[in-house]
């Protein structure tokens, strides 16, 4: 079984494309804040052009939506629009963050993930999910298993504590990742508290 999650309406439509001819099953999830619906936050990177005729997106192939030196942060879906967020207002700092938008968890592109590492020698993984057993742990260990040297400090894992997602919208995103924890967490990898 193969889960895609994509991050942008391009990608949505290309991972939709692929899934169908997909002799496997396929999890297709989409999450409610890359709709660009207006009940949800304001999310300008949500709205974008859809690639008019064929277009598929590779299952399992992950992309770099910004090239960077300093940091890998990697990560999928919503989290990727933050990542981005938060790359850009450290560029003006001279942080070369990398992002890498996983688009696909299973199967997971662990070769560009050690890639990515490799280059940078840092690396700070953003998740939606629990911290604990959750995808976070599995990129870091992607690195971990191929060559740990890669890394010139230690991973970071930006996720969910392991507490129940509130319903509320304040508290929930409370416990979301969001960008001023990417931030922080870049901060602490790269030595700039």
């Amino acid at each position: 079984m193969k889960v895609v999650v994509p991050s942008s309406p391009a990608d949505a439509k290309g991972l939709m494309t692929a899934a169908i001819r997909d002799d496997d099953p396929v999890v297709y999830v989409f999450h409610k804040g890359v709709l660009g619906l207006p009940w949800m936050a304001r999310n300008p990177r949500a709205v974008d052009e859809v690639p008019v005729g064929e277009h598929v997106v590779p299952i399992g192939v992950a992309n770099v939506v910004r090239s960077g030196t300093d940091v890998s942060v990697v990560t999928i879906s919503r989290s990727v629009h933050d990542a981005l967020d938060v790359a850009d207002r450290l560029a003006g700092e001279g942080i070369q963050a990398e992002v890498l938008d996983l688009r696909t968890l299973v199967p997971l592109d662990r070769e560009a993930i050690v890639s990515s590492v490799a280059k940078t020698g840092r690396l700070v993984v953003v998740d939606e999910d629990y911290q604990s057993f959750g995808m976070s742990g599995e990129v870091v260990a992607s690195v971990a298993d191929v060559d740990p040297s890669l890394l010139r400090a230690p991973a970071i894992r930006v996720a969910v504590p392991d507490v129940p997602i509130p319903y509320a919208r304040s508290l929930e995103h409370a416990v979301l990742p969001g960008a001023d924890r990417i931030e922080q967490a870049i901060r602490r990898v790269l030595d700039l508290r």
